[in-house]
């Protein structure tokens, strides 16, 4: 673990646990040098860390203002649930429910850039944070990135550092729509929640640097077990509003 991400690991507990309440202020990037023995470069991209997960406010140059303690995935950047896991200092585990080839339906050739009917891998996963189930994943693998995906370890973490260890794939952008659905029965069971209990939804597609689509995924969230965080500005915004479909 990088010296900045152990002194991120640490402040992100303290926020946790309260030290520092919602509204309050970090201490000053010089105090916090002192403490850690430290840089201000190697704090400053421990308190980015911290920014980027949603938990202090992005702006430079004055003490971070608190602006959360949940746990926070950030859309300003392209994490697996396992580096984002790890980056909180969560334990990442899943395990492949189902995975088999099919042809591949009309919504999802629009979004992988393929034929109707082509064939792809559907591969359907329980995400667990700290041993507790949180994510139910259903993604759809275009079909040249598929052999790759069959040969991971069905208990692997991560998904995406095996694929760039094993293929040199590297996934470089998303597209994410958010919104919530009610528990199906299977869904409810795996999750430990009622049938019908409330579910965010988070369905994503994802590319490769060339731009390739590589996947398609439907990812349902248990309620209460994350929170997604977004920071924009007039100068940047890259939220969309849709209606909903």
């Amino acid at each position: 673990m990088a010296r900045y991400e152990h002194i991120a690991g640490d402040l992100r507990d303290a926020i946790v646990r309260g030290d520092y309440p919602i509204g309050g202020r970090l201490p000053s990037e010089a105090d916090l040098a002192l403490r850690y023995s430290a840089s201000r470069g190697t704090v400053r991209q421990a308190v980015a860390l911290l920014a980027a997960e949603g938990l202090v406010g992005s702006r430079q140059g004055a003490r971070r203002i608190v602006l959360g303690s949940e746990r926070s995935q950030s859309f300003t950047e392209l994490h697996s649930f396992a580096q984002w896991a790890r980056s909180m200092g969560y334990r990442a585990s899943g395990s492949v429910l189902s995975s088999r080839r099919r042809p591949c339906a009309p919504s999802e050739a629009v979004r992988l850039s393929v034929e109707p009917g082509e064939e792809v891998l559907d591969v359907r996963r329980l995400r667990r944070l700290d041993g507790e189930p949180v994510l139910v994943e259903r993604t759809v693998y275009a079909g040249w990135i598929a052999p790759a995906v069959e040969r991971l370890d069905p208990e692997c973490e991560s998904v995406t550092q095996e694929l760039y260890e094993s293929a040199g794939l590297v996934f470089a952008y998303g597209e994410h729509l958010i919104d919530a659905v009610a528990a199906g029965a299977g869904d409810a069971r795996l999750l430990g929640v009622r049938r019908g209990s409330p579910l965010l939804r988070q369905r994503r597609t994802t590319t490769s640097q060339e731009g390739r689509p590589v996947e398609c995924s439907d990812d349902r969230y248990r309620a209460g077990s994350v929170a997604f965080s977004i920071r924009n500005s007039t100068a940047a915004n890259p939220l969309v509003r849709r209606a909903g479909d």
